[in-house]
């Protein structure tokens, strides 16, 4: 049984990570447990950024987008003479487990730092929702909302012009927003890096057919993972006639203060992860099965593959037209 953990945040900041943070903590000093806050990552662990953390400490932060911990890249955690630091600096602080908030690459490093000896649970936060090993990403559902009031608004003026537009949204390798945003905003095409596109058939064929069903704006999600904007912006006015116009969202999609599934689902998977540690558990990672919080070891998570939902995409193809 874990007598001292920490909790640190690491990758990208997603919404929903200060909830996780505050049910790690509130969830240890609850069962007697001490917590330490580790800023900016694994970083945090190598330089000693390290903070004892009480109940007050993590009090008002269920509202705040990003990370109250801090998040950093840290090429030294890795090497392995980066791990055996981390993980020497933990047993000087009597640090007896860890819990890691991120996503693959973070869970990789909790991998790396439970073989030094320092036992780690790994939570799933990411807004692009490319954990393999779970359904749902803590930031997803936040992220999504953004980009759908967001292009709401872009829509407001695709259609006083007349135009089409073309809105990139975040997803290098995972296309769940650019699918989940462009159904619900009634995107005439949605492009992903999980579906091979031919721009002709896929994209210029149904804006003319729209077209001649009366429709005169037009709205094109596309997960960045596919390559860029600018060459389909190009191609769809060259070919159509139609003005059209490119948006990147960019990081405006990590900001703001987290949904209430967001906020229910990080806390969850934080008191779950402390519970962990509780039992003696080790290199394991706190998921969501089938709306179900369950966990599996750390890298038989990174074995898994990710699953694309092609009957959804195929649903968001045929209610289109």
């Amino acid at each position: 049984m874990a007598k001292t953990i920490a909790v640190l945040t690491s990758g990208g900041d997603a919404p929903g990570m200060n909830a996780a943070v505050r049910a790690v903590a509130r969830a240890a000093l609850s069962k007697g447990i001490k917590v330490y806050g580790v800023r900016r990552g694994y970083n945090g662990l190598l330089n000693g950024d390290v903070f004892e953390m009480n109940l007050r400490s993590v009090s008002d932060i269920l509202s705040k987008g990003g990370t109250v911990l801090y998040t950093a890249r840290s090429p030294e955690f890795n090497t392995k003479e980066g791990v055996k630091k981390a993980a020497d600096n933990c047993r000087k602080l009597g640090i007896d487990g860890v819990v890691v908030i991120g996503g693959d690459g973070s869970f990789r490093g909790a991998r790396d730092l439970t073989g030094e000896g320092i036992p780690c649970i790994g939570v799933p936060g990411t807004i692009d929702n490319d954990i393999s090993s779970s359904d749902y990403t803590i930031g997803f559902d936040t992220a999504m909302n953004t980009a759908m009031e967001m292009i709401d608004k872009i829509r407001d003026t695709a259609q006083s012009h007349d135009r089409c537009s073309v809105v990139e949204v975040m997803g290098r390798r995972c296309g769940d927003i650019a699918l989940e945003v462009g159904i619900a905003i009634g995107a005439s095409a949605i492009l992903v890096p999980e579906v091979p596109y031919d721009l002709k058939k896929d994209v210029i064929d149904v804006l003319l057919k729209n077209r001649e069903t009366g429709k005169k704006h037009f709205i094109i999600v596309v997960a960045e993972g596919i390559g860029g904007i600018d060459g389909i912006v190009k191609e769809i006015e060259a070919q159509t006639g139609i003005e059209t116009r490119g948006t990147v969202l960019g990081h405006v999609q990590r900001g703001g203060s987290p949904t209430l599934r967001d906020r229910v689902v990080a806390s969850r998977m934080g008191y779950r992860a402390v519970e962990l540690l509780e039992e003696g558990q080790s290199n394991r990672v706190v998921v969501m099965k089938d709306n179900h919080i369950v966990d599996y070891d750390i890298s038989e998570a990174l074995a898994m593959k990710k699953q694309f939902n092609t009957k959804l995409f195929n649903i968001a193809h045929e209610i289109s037209i």
